[in-house]
């Protein structure tokens, strides 16, 4: 099958170096809205919706990590910005160092935000098992796991409008490609060639993220020869959403080093 990139939706806010942004799993820009206002302070950022996702559109709903990757491409081809640095949580967090390592003259940083590598069998197992769950008794009926893995309980607690309106985003999700997704987060092992990525790389991660842990962030931190890694204390996986300054300080620290 010939692999190609599709026309994301994409959009531009503040000045400066350029720096492009890569949501995750059943998310859109809108991810990074909380953060905009700080990060546009100090960078042209340019966010976008994922194939299938938001406002984007989707040619065929088995695409792989390799079309992801022309699709950001695409994206920096069309803003003309010839250098720039990349970010991405989550599954967006496997794309920009992916991105990197097919396009290392365009990357200035990598920022890895909430993601995965060096996963033993039983890590693997338990987002499989999330998978077959989503599968077999549908997305809606699996959302309080993810609810759970995503979020603190306090901010479950206190801030139920933003936790159902992240979920209601999943659920507007198409299935096929919300599921396509996940299975591309579960299989993508980046252990093998992060070593190969030249630029500085930041690994930002959540102290309670189960299943981005630290120790898993630890493990890609000694695989890339420039890296600087973060724990925020407390937090889970959603934090882009619940602690929206400190991962903007964190990345404006990083890049400005």
């Amino acid at each position: 099958m010939t692999i190609s990139a599709v026309d994301c939706h994409y959009s531009i806010t503040g000045s400066g170096p350029p720096l492009f942004l890569t949501h995750g799993i059943g998310a859109a820009e809108d991810a990074w809205r909380f953060m905009l206002p700080k990060l546009s302070k100090h960078f042209t950022v340019v966010t976008y919706d994922l194939r299938g996702h938001g406002k984007s559109p989707v040619t065929h709903k088995n695409f792989n990590l390799d079309e992801l990757v022309l699709d950001l491409e695409r994206v920096r081809e069309k803003t003309k910005f010839e250098k720039a640095h990349f970010a991405g949580h989550s599954l967006g967090g496997m794309i920009a160092p992916a991105y990197a390592l097919k396009f290392p003259e365009h990357t200035i940083s990598v920022g890895l935000l909430s993601t995965v590598a060096g996963r033993s069998e039983e890590d693997s197992k338990k987002v499989w098992n999330v998978i077959h769950e989503m599968e077999k008794n549908g997305i809606e009926k699996t959302l309080q796991t993810l609810t759970n893995r995503w979020f603190t309980d306090e901010f479950i607690k206190n801030n139920s409008d933003l936790v159902e309106r992240r979920l209601k985003q999943v659920v507007d999700t198409d299935p096929e490609v919300f599921l396509n997704v996940f299975k591309i987060y579960a299989k993508t092992e980046m252990i093998p060639w992060l070593k190969n990525i030249s630029k500085p790389c930041l690994l930002l991660t959540g102290e309670h993220d189960g299943g981005c842990s630290p120790k898993h962030n630890k493990i890609m931190a000694d695989e890339i020869k420039d890296s600087k890694l973060v724990i925020l204390p407390k937090y889970k996986h959603s934090f882009l959403i619940e602690a929206p300054n400190e991962v903007a300080e964190s990345l404006i620290e990083f890049i400005n080093e």
